[in-house]
This record gives C-alpha cells, sequence and structure tokens, in this order.
C-alpha cells in the first residue's frame, strides 16, 4: 500500500462531494484501463442493470489492480464514463463498497453519446500508486 495524501478541498476551491480534489504520493504507478461489466468469459453482467454493471465494473478493477500488486487503497484516480449521468447514485454505491470513503480518490464523471457496445452503460479506468509489493509471478510489473 502506498503511502498517499488527500485533500479533499483545497483552499478557494468548491467542494467536492464523495472524491478528493487532490491526492499524492511516491510510488510505482500502476494503470488500469477502462472497465466494463463483462465477466471472465465477455459475457454482459446486468444488462439495463446500473448497479449490477456498476459491481462487476468494480470486481474488474479489484482484480486487475490485484494483479499489479495493488488495492483500491492504492488508488489515485477513477475516471468514469456513462452514457447516463443519473446511474451515478448506484455507481457511487458499488465504488463506496470498495474504496475509504474517508480518503476518497480523485474523480472525474463525464457522459458520453456512447459506449464501445450499445448494452454497456459504464466504463471505468483508475490510476494507482504502490509502494514495493509484486505484481502476478513474484515479479514487479516493469521489472
Amino acid at each position: 500500500m502506498s503511502s498517499l495524501t488527500h485533500i479533499a478541498t483545497p483552499s478557494g476551491v468548491a467542494p467536492g462531494n464523495g472524491y478528493s480534489h487532490v491526492v499524492w504520493g511516491e510510488g510505482r504507478f500502476v494503470a488500469v484501463s477502462g472497465q466494463v461489466a463483462l465477466d471472465g468469459n465477455g459475457e454482459l453482467v446486468g444488462p439495463g442493470d446500473p448497479a449490477a454493471q456498476a459491481c462487476q465494473v468494480f470486481e474488474n478493477l479489484r482484480r486487475c489492480l490485484a494483479e499489479a500488486g495493488a488495492t483500491f487503497e492504492d488508488v489515485v484516480k477513477l475516471t468514469f464514463y456513462t452514457t447516463d449521468v443519473g446511474i451515478l447514485p448506484a455507481v457511487r454505491e458499488a465504488r463506496d463498497a470498495h474504496i475509504d470513503t474517508a480518503r476518497p480518490p480523485a474523480s472525474t464523471a463525464v457522459q458520453v453519446a456512447a459506449l464501445f457496445r450499445p448494452d454497456l452503460l459504464l466504463e471505468v479506468e483508475a490510476f494507482a500508486l504502490v509502494s514495493g509489493g509484486e505484481g502476478r509471478g513474484g515479479e514487479r510489473p516493469g521489472a
């Protein structure tokens, strides 16, 4: 786990709701590509169900982070792409089951016209900083 500093509301900046405006630290950088609600077999989880899709997205993120020896505690930034910002309460509920809500990562949410499949409602990418540790196979990623 990396040692991160979270600044929820910098001086002169309007307060955020459920995210930190600034997060910094030292460690090994991990970038996780946008994850969608496809299971390990490539099947859509939760067609038309924002909560089910969000849960699968965060499970996929958890698995990807683990491959790099990271956890959600190491995440410094999440970027959300959704076809409908109206689903963000369901997304936040899934997110809050994984993060430390007292020290949330920096976040950006963007409504897009479409994702790469019309049945997908959400895509989330993550950036993390990890102190030490190893990725899958006992090797430090990039070593």
